[in-house]
């Protein structure tokens, strides 16, 4: 890997917000990395960090995967170098999602779930479906791409499906809603997050900013 201008890849599977994850990126490197927004297995391969983005339909975004040619290359990365999944690309990590009762890449044990109809606060107010908006993310581990967020930052969701990974170990941070829930999972070379760090101001740039100089390591 350059030490000096890393080349990271943005997955396009046509699936995701991929041009404010890329300008995101683009803007925190400031230079310091090649940022390259592509379809094809081989740049995938050859970049020295992946962000494998995802937003819609858990079965539209497998499909997608699928027809794009792009999984084997996606699952390669996730195995081998920093990798950095975002909302579904976060989900897709898992091995089933309820929603369209989907297979996903079986990264990691676990399930994505709906949250239940007829949520409420605290004070018992009712709690919409999806989880839209800022909240509070608590880190459970250290992590260098938390380096400069503090605890209990706040994150922009938007989701009706939450990750639940059979191995605790595995989430790296929670939010609630009304419960608790992984907002970030990961291990060794993977960090994934449920919600949008391109959308979430100064803390998610901070993330994105950390994964430009992370190698990987815990």
């Amino acid at each position: 890997m350059s030490a000096a201008k890393p080349t990271i890849a943005v997955v396009d599977y046509g699936m995701g917000n991929l041009r404010s994850v890329t300008k995101a990126l683009e803007h925190v490197a400031n230079g310091r990395a090649h940022i390259t927004l592509t379809a094809q297995p081989e740049v995938v391969r050859a970049a020295d960090k992946v962000v494998f983005p995802g937003q819609g339909a858990m079965k539209d975004c497998m499909a997608g995967l699928l027809e794009s040619g792009l999984k084997d290359a996606v699952l390669e990365a996730a195995a081998n170098k920093p990798f950095f999944g975002v909302c579904v690309g976060a989900q897709l990590l898992l091995d089933h999602s309820e929603e369209g009762d989907t297979p996903a890449l079986g990264l990691y044990a676990g399930q994505v779930k709906r949250f239940p109809d007829g949520l409420s606060d605290a004070a018992g107010a009712r709690l919409k479906v999806p989880h839209m908006g800022w909240n509070e993310v608590w880190q459970t581990a250290r992590h260098p791409l938390f380096a400069g967020v503090a605890d209990g930052s706040r994150f922009y969701f938007v989701h009706s499906y939450y990750m639940a990974p059979a191995d605790a170990a595995l989430s790296l941070g929670y939010a609630e809603y009304p419960f608790a829930f992984s907002a970030v999972i990961g291990r060794d070379n993977v960090f994934a997050t449920q919600f949008h760090p391109e959308k979430s101001a100064a803390a998610g740039l901070k993330l994105l900013e950390n994964f430009i100089a992370w190698d990987g390591q815990r």
